[in-house]
């Protein structure tokens, strides 16, 4: 047999006996000594940082060269901190054992796996064993009993904390979130992304936490042993106080650095509060020197963040910075639309859920409440869904949403858009290249302001409330047959609901 590790090859000369015993040293002997070892280092260094950090090393290969002892961890992760933490009192305990072990080395790898006291029921004196898999409670990362540990959730944990509705195939796409999303994607999938960290802004409501939670979902399908971090800023900052103030900063930090992927949302909330955001700094800096994935979720870009450490918005900025930009009339539309897909019987007209999309303009979040409101109302009441019932539910939150576009606004953008001269809209010329203009004008005014018939014929040089009829009638019969003018309507609409 030849000498256990590579360190320690063709030392044995020949002949040596080597069967259960390692350099000389009876193999039983060291499995005794450091039972004992044990049982005063978890005295020295307490009860918590033991069953944390040293309560999970299996002992190693041994040299009789090099008098040097083998302790394996589970990760890289964990053998750097426990030599960096722990490595003199270790060399310092197994030096004044007096066997001859005059060195430690604190390696990841497959050791002897040995129960604190006697060996477990079932594994024979010296049985060998594979680590602790990553969900048990031996692993260095998850401490049996320990409130925090729900700012860990792996596995099945992780899946919990998951918002089950808010994966990619949920994410409704358009041309205001679609770099977003595109970089979600990549963010959750096997292949490493060119880019770390990804940084979502965007105001509230627009999207940016169920890309968050639908990230996890992706690369927990495709990782499913890897250890993911999702939480708040305010959450990073109120645990990081409390383990602060419990004087247990390492434990925390031994959390935070042993994702894979970290996750953290509205991250404005550490404003101003400098020792989190030192703390912060200091674990992107090693989790993106580690190869792990970093999520920032904000409601601004890194440049319009206030009192926050230049050196985490370089950090930031740094990576792929993507926005998230309100929802356009056809996106709004679109979403109205996946929603009553998603609803059995969800019997709400075309003309209602173009209300729906017209009145509600710039959050997703309040879009889709009004929608469920109005979905609740009619099933609660058994009321069938119509423009009047919708109006009269929603008439607080249409009030909330509402943008006084003028009829002057109106002018102005169809005059832009056809090149034409905004007095234009007011003078008698009939020609087609100021009429359709005028008459597309016409119609806007009437759908997208409470402005009377008579009112918008005055306004268009004093014309009559008829023609305002005819104007209205006519472009809706356009719409349906002719889709370049559909076109520009629409592209007006948006344009004027900015």
């Amino acid at each position: 047999m030849s000498q256990r590790g590579d360190f320690a090859e063709n030392l044995q000369t020949p002949g040596e006996e080597a069967a259960d015993r390692v350099g000389g040293i009876d193999g039983g002997k060291l499995d005794t000594v450091w039972r004992e070892l044990r049982a005063g280092l978890r005295r020295d260094v307490g009860v918590r940082m033991f069953d944390q950090w040293l309560k999970p090393l299996a002992l190693g290969e041994y040299c009789a060269f090099t008098g040097t002892i083998e302790l394996c961890a589970a990760t890289e992760f964990s053998a750097n901190f426990v030599a960096n933490q722990f490595g003199d009192r270790l060399r310092l305990a197994w030096r004044s054992a007096a066997v001859g072990v005059r060195e430690v080395r604190v390696v990841r790898g497959s050791g002897k796996a040995f129960e604190f006291g006697a060996p477990s029921a079932g594994k024979a004196a010296g049985q060998a064993a594979l680590p602790a898999p990553f969900d048990a409670p031996a692993d260095p990362y998850a401490m049996e009993g320990d409130a925090g540990r729900e700012s860990l959730p792996v596995f099945s944990q992780m899946r919990e904390a998951l918002n089950l509705r808010h994966g990619f195939q949920d994410f409704v796409v358009g041309d205001s979130n679609r770099l977003a999303f595109s970089a979600a994607r990549a963010m959750g999938e096997t292949t490493k992304p060119l880019f770390n960290p990804l940084y979502i802004h965007g105001a509230t409501g627009q999207g940016k936490t169920h890309l968050l939670h639908a990230i996890a979902d992706a690369y927990l399908t495709h990782f499913p042993d890897h250890a993911i971090i999702y939480m708040s800023a305010e959450k990073f900052m109120m645990e990081f106080v409390t383990a602060m103030r419990a004087n247990d900063s390492m434990a925390f930090k031994a959390r935070l650095r042993a994702a894979r992927l970290l996750l953290i949302d509205d991250i404005q909330f550490i404003a101003g509060k400098g020792s989190t955001q030192e703390e912060f700094l200091h674990t992107i800096n090693e989790l993106a020197g580690n190869g792990a994935r970093i999520v920032i979720s904000a409601d601004r870009a890194p440049h319009h963040l206030d009192a926050i450490d230049p050196r985490i918005l370089s950090r930031l900025a740094g990576g792929l910075v993507a926005d998230i930009q309100p929802p356009d009339l056809d996106l709004r539309r679109a979403i109205l639309d996946a929603k009553c897909a998603a609803v059995r019987d969800a019997a709400i007209p075309e003309m209602v859920l173009d209300f729906l999309a017209r009145s509600i303009r710039t959050n997703v979040r309040e879009l889709e409440g009004a929608f469920n409101k109005l979905l609740a109302y009619a099933q609660l009441t058994g009321r069938a869904v119509d423009m009047e019932f919708a109006q009269v539910m929603l008439a607080d939150s249409v009030r909330a949403n509402a943008r006084r576009i003028t009829v002057d606004e109106i002018q102005k953008a169809c005059a832009a858009h056809y090149h034409i001269e905004p007095a234009e809209m007011r003078s008698k010329r009939r020609a087609r290249v100021v009429a359709r203009p005028r008459q597309i004008a016409m119609y806007l005014a009437k759908k997208m302001t409470p402005r009377s018939l008579p009112e918008i014929g005055r306004i268009f040089g004093g014309r009559d409330h008829s023609t305002v009829i005819h104007a209205v009638r006519t472009i809706e019969h356009l719409r349906q047959t002719n889709p370049e003018i559909d076109s520009d309507i629409r592209a007006l609409q948006r344009q004027l609901e900015m």
